[in-house]
């Protein structure tokens, strides 16, 4: 028996890590499972795979995190190779199974960790989280591709060619990544502006791991300064997910399966399940 595929949708700080790590423990505690989180942030392409589909396709691109800059492939690999190991209660009738590889991202250096660096999940799984902003997110309309809905896409991308690549990839590639979930939750944020504030709490998070860390640090090099974001550098950053981050408010509350609604202070004030 495999296990199942929980995914955890929600805008940029919303919580979808902190709810992972709650839910891991809890499940881990209380039913003695194990449970793994895997982030959809984890598989975003090499910095040099983005810098060439910003050179063929869109300069947008070259910024991570839209659908078209996460390697879905190994998505897929990774949730079968997972899926293979089985569950304590029914473990794989080919056992002993290989160890999965699972891929780190790190964003302060905006590329993903070497594969030494990646850590190996071994025995059975009973549960495995799958968190990130656009995870079972659907495409948009076409229509609503037309008008640009923030100063980057009306600057930057004023004939649509980056939108409507994104929104392409997000109709044709990641449904078969997207097809292995079993049940989401969503997390759904007040407006954008609360997540504006949110994610600058986590780019300030993110500085921080990165002082107290002297083997990072080293790793970064002399660009991590400039992957860590002020407000205004930030601010442009979120206008690359406005567009789907809008979408999703829009739609997720009648798609998900678990709805918790959270207030300005990022406090629940309400959980629905479907």
């Amino acid at each position: 028996m495999t296990p199942e595929v929980v995914a955890i949708n929600g805008a940029q700080g919303t919580g979808k890590t902190t709810l992972a790590v709650q839910l891991r423990e809890l499940f881990g505690e209380r039913y003695g499972w194990h449970v793994l989180v895997l982030s959809i942030d984890d598989i975003y392409l090499h910095r040099a795979q983005r810098e060439k589909l910003a050179q063929s396709v869109h300069p947008l691109l070259r910024t991570r995190g839209v659908p078209g800059t996460h390697d879905v492939e190994l998505g897929i690999q990774l949730l079968e190779q997972l899926g293979n190991l089985g569950t304590s209660a029914h473990p794989s009738a080919q056992q002993p199974k290989q160890p999965v590889r699972m891929p780190k991202f790190i964003k302060a250096i905006d590329d993903r960790a070497p594969e030494s660096d990646w850590h190996m999940v071994e025995g059975s799984v009973d549960l495995i989280l799958f968190e990130g902003w656009c995870v079972d997110t659907p495409p948009q309309e076409q229509e609503e591709l037309r008008e640009p809905v923030n100063e980057l896409e009306a600057r930057e991308d004023a004939d649509g060619t980056w939108r409507r690549y994104v929104n392409q990839q997000l109709a044709t590639v990641y449904p078969r990544l997207f097809a292995r979930i079993d049940k989401t939750i969503f997390l759904q944020a007040p407006d954008f502006d609360s997540i504006y504030r949110w994610r600058l709490q986590q780019e300030e998070n993110n500085a921080d791991a990165l002082r107290s860390s002297p083997t990072l640090a080293a790793a970064a090099g002399n660009r991590s300064k400039g992957h860590i974001m002020g407000p205004e550098e930030l601010r442009r950053f979120i206008q690359h997910y406005e567009r789907l981050t809008r979408h999703a408010l829009k739609l997720m509350p009648e798609r998900a399966d678990v709805v918790i609604e959270l207030g300005a202070g990022h406090e629940v004030l309400e959980t629905r399940f479907r």
